[in-house]
C-alpha cells in the first residue's frame, strides 16, 4: 500500500507557534507574548456571549449579517463590501488559496506577519521576502521583488512584531509600482491604536481601487482574540470569491453577538487606546533609559534588542523573566533572534517588567 503525499509546500511549512500562556512553576504569571488588550474585552461583549450561549443549539447566521452592519456603521463602510472570517489567519489562508499557486509568488516585508508565507505555501505558492530598512518595510525593496508572477503583497500596517507603520503616501506609491493582476492585502489588526496624521488603515485605497484588500480584527483593541473574529474590506467582485470558499458558519453565533456589542461601546474602546498612549511611552522611555534598544512603535507592543553574544541576550532575557513569571515573546522565527517582544498591560505588569530588566541587566 502506498501512503497518501501532501503537496510538496505544505511539508515546507513551519507549523504557526503562539506565545506561551504558561510557565512550569509559576501558579500565575504576567501573560505579555500575544498582543492582548491590557485592559481585557467590553464587560458588554461579555454578557452578550453569555446571553447567546442559550442558543448554542442553533446553527449562526452564516452571513454574520448583523455583525457586518455594526461593523459597517462603526466604521463609516458598506456592509455588503465586508466579509467576515475566523479571525484574519482564515482571511489571508484564503485570499492566498483564491488569488495564487503554485507557480506563483506572494510578496510580503521581511519581518512581516508569519502567516504570510504560511498561507502562501498553503496554496503551492512561493513566498518572497523583502529586506526591511531600519525595522520598517521599505518600498523599493518590494517593489523590486515584484514581477509578473507576483499574484499578491501582504502589507501589516502597522507591522507586526516591528511597531512601525507606513505613511498614506508610502502606501499609495506601493499600490500604484505594483504589476496589474497583483493584489494588495493591508493587514491593519492594529490600526486602532495608531493617533498619527499621516496613517490610514487602508479604507482610502480600497475605494480608490478595486484590487486592495484591507484586513482587520477583533483581537487586539476589541481583546476578542478567543472568539477568532477578522473582517474584510474590499471590492464586491474579491467579497464574492472569499463567499464562495469561506466556511460556512465560520463565526459562532456568541461571537457574534460579543462583536456587535463590543462595536457599540465606544468608551471602552476609548478608555483602551487611552490606556496604551500612556503605557507605550512610558515603556519605551524607561527601557531606553536601562541602554536597551527598542523600536518606536505605534501598536500595543515594543520590540526590544539585546546583544548578540555575551551574557545579556535576549535568550537570556527571556529566560530570566520568565524565572520572574514574566513571558514575552522570542521573534527569532521573524528573523530577529536578538530581540524580545511585549505587550502593552497593566500598570502593574509594566512596572514589573521594568523592574526584572534592571535586575537582569545589573
Amino acid at each position: 500500500m502506498t501512503a497518501p503525499r501532501a503537496h510538496p509546500s505544505i511539508l515546507e511549512i513551519e507549523p504557526y507557534v503562539g506565545g506561551k500562556s504558561k510557565l512550569p512553576g509559576h501558579a500565575q504569571t504576567i501573560k505579555l507574548s500575544s498582543n492582548e488588550s491590557a485592559l481585557g474585552p467590553s464587560p458588554r461583549a461579555i454578557e452578550a456571549a453569555r446571553a447567546a450561549v442559550e442558543t448554542m443549539h442553533r446553527y449562526p447566521d452564516g452571513g454574520s449579517s448583523e455583525l457586518r452592519q455594526a461593523i459597517g456603521k462603526r466604521f463609516g463602510l458598506d456592509p455588503e463590501r465586508i466579509v467576515c472570517g475566523t479571525g484574519s489567519d482564515e482571511l489571508i489562508a484564503l485570499l492566498c488559496r483564491a488569488y495564487s499557486g503554485p507557480g506563483d509568488e506572494v510578496l510580503y516585508s521581511q519581518y512581516g506577519f508569519v502567516m504570510y508565507p504560511i498561507a502562501a505555501l498553503s496554496a503551492g505558492a512561493k513566498p518572497v521576502a523583502a529586506p526591511e530598512t531600519d525595522y520598517r518595510s521599505d518600498i523599493e525593496a518590494l517593489l523590486a521583488r515584484a514581477n509578473a508572477r507576483t499574484k499578491l503583497c501582504f502589507i501589516a500596517n502597522p507591522n507586526n512584531p516591528t511597531g512601525t507603520y507606513l505613511t498614506v503616501a508610502e502606501m499609495k506609491r506601493l499600490r500604484e509600482g505594483l504589476p496589474a493582476g497583483c493584489l494588495l492585502v493591508i493587514d491593519a489588526a492594529y490600526s486602532e491604536y495608531v493617533t498619527r496624521n499621516d496613517y490610514s488603515a487602508g479604507i482610502d485605497l480600497v475605494d480608490a481601487r478595486d484590487d486592495v484588500v484591507m484586513l482587520r480584527t477583533f483581537s487586539k483593541m476589541f481583546a476578542m482574540g478567543g472568539m477568532r473574529i477578522g473582517w474584510a474590506y474590499c471590492r464586491p467582485e474579491i467579497i464574492d470569491v472569499l463567499h464562495r470558499i469561506r466556511g460556512v458558519f465560520n463565526i459562532s453565533g456568541p461571537a457574534q453577538a460579543a462583536g456587535i456589542a463590543a462595536l457599540e461601546d465606544l468608551a471602552h474602546q476609548d478608555k483602551s487606546r487611552a490606556h496604551n498612549d500612556m503605557w507605550l511611552p512610558w515603556l519605551t522611555n524607561e527601557l531606553r533609559a536601562l541602554g536597551l534598544e527598542v523600536v518606536d512603535s505605534v501598536a500595543n507592543f515594543v520590540l526590544i534588542g539585546f546583544p548578540a553574544s555575551g551574557s545579556k541576550t535576549a535568550a537570556a532575557a527571556n529566560a530570566f523573566l520568565n524565572q520572574r513569571g514574566i513571558i514575552p515573546r522570542a521573534v527569532g522565527n521573524y528573523g530577529l533572534p536578538d530581540h524580545l517582544r511585549i505587550t502593552i498591560g497593566t500598570e502593574p505588569e509594566m512596572r514589573a517588567v521594568v523592574a526584572a530588566l534592571a535586575d537582569f541587566l545589573k
